[in-house]
């Protein structure tokens, strides 16, 4: 077997070398599958293409180089097809290739705010099934927030973007998947100014709107941002940004970065207010938070969440947001949840 003879043949001082590593993700939610350390081994045997891209490191771990592209799109297709059942995932060349865990850890979190909405018996009890329906707003060419939540919670799902080649890639995931197939509707945003409108049509009723909104302000400053990250990592100057999870200019940075973003995306919900019943965003920065409160306030949203997440050393949250009052919340569960 991959691995396990490779192990069998360590040396004490190999052994003695071997960098102790915490075998639990703490920090990610309790019903995370990826909160134990990737088991190479498993993922090798469920998607043997991997096998060329792990190595032994110079602590005798093993892992992939996380510096190269190819080798965390075939991570991310093992991580894929082992814990979520996709069996023909691929992306188009330099379209964002996310880190599973951290998006799993979003549709975990968002999972127990509907939990926590409900109230009597059912309590504390997440929803789940085709009738509970989220819209994914910039669904990319990857589909992961949709597959993983398929996998884990089997509700329904719309997908939206401002780039036809992104909503072409995810469209042929979803057509290549049974597990997708007949689940995710993919729409195309016709005017990039514009989140919800062009999206959500009257009739739409949604349990959710979900959101990884671009960070950054503008082209070099996602540039700088990724040299800084790959200077804190490498312990050297780098000197070229590469981008090993990828990403075009629309999925990395937009006018305004991620504080002009979620303003917009906040002022725009008003018009659906009642259309979805919780509608969220991912903030990374903290400092965000405090515009995004002002904007909240302005549109006389009833109830706001904030919900912490963190993944390794990075920390972020999850703002959400509802129009519906406490009794309007009761009818829509008592109406759409089982």
């Amino acid at each position: 077997m991959f691995l396990r003879g490779i192990q069998s043949f360590e040396n004490p001082v190999m052994q003695a070398k071997k960098k102790v590593q915490s075998t639990e993700k703490v920090k990610l939610h309790t019903r995370n599958q990826h909160r134990e350390k990737y088991d190479f081994q498993l993922l090798t045997e469920s998607s043997p293409e991997l096998k060329k891209f792990v190595k032994e490191n110079d602590y005798g771990n093993f892992s992939i180089d996380f510096f190269d592209p190819e080798a965390v799109k075939s991570l991310n297709k093992a991580l894929l097809l082992h814990y979520y059942g996709i069996t023909d995932w691929s992306i188009p060349t330099d379209y964002l290739c996310p880190p599973i865990p951290g998006r799993a850890d979003y549709i975990h979190h968002i999972a127990d705010l509907l939990a926590d909405s409900r109230s009597g018996e059912s309590e504390g009890e997440v929803p789940t099934g085709k009738a509970i329906r989220c819209l994914d707003i910039g669904v990319g060419a990857n589909c992961v927030y949709p597959i993983i939540g398929r996998a884990e919670y089997e509700w329904s799902f719309i997908g939206s973007d401002v780039d036809p080649v992104a909503i072409e890639s995810a469209e042929r995931l979803v057509n290549a998947n049974a597990t997708l197939k007949g689940n995710v509707e993919l729409r195309l945003q016709p005017n990039a100014e514009h989140i919800f409108e062009g999206i959500i049509q009257p009739k739409d009723q949604l349990d959710l709107t979900i959101c990884n909104p671009p960070f950054h302000a503008s082209q070099e400053a996602a540039a700088a941002g990724t040299m800084r990250k790959l200077s804190n990592l490498k312990q050297e100057k780098p000197t070229a940004a590469v981008l090993n999870f990828g990403g075009q200019p629309n999925e990395l940075w937009c006018e305004g970065g991620e504080a002009g973003f979620v303003e917009r995306m906040i002022k725009e919900s008003k018009q659906f207010a009642s259309n979805c019943f919780w509608f969220s965003t991912l903030i990374s920065k903290e400092s965000n938070l405090k515009n995004a409160g002002r904007m909240l306030r302005s549109v006389e949203v009833v109830e706001v969440k904030i919900l912490p997440m963190a993944q390794g050393n990075k920390t972020s949250r999850i703002l959400a947001w509802t129009f519906l009052s406490k009794a309007d919340q009761a009818k829509w569960m008592k109406k759409r949840w089982k």
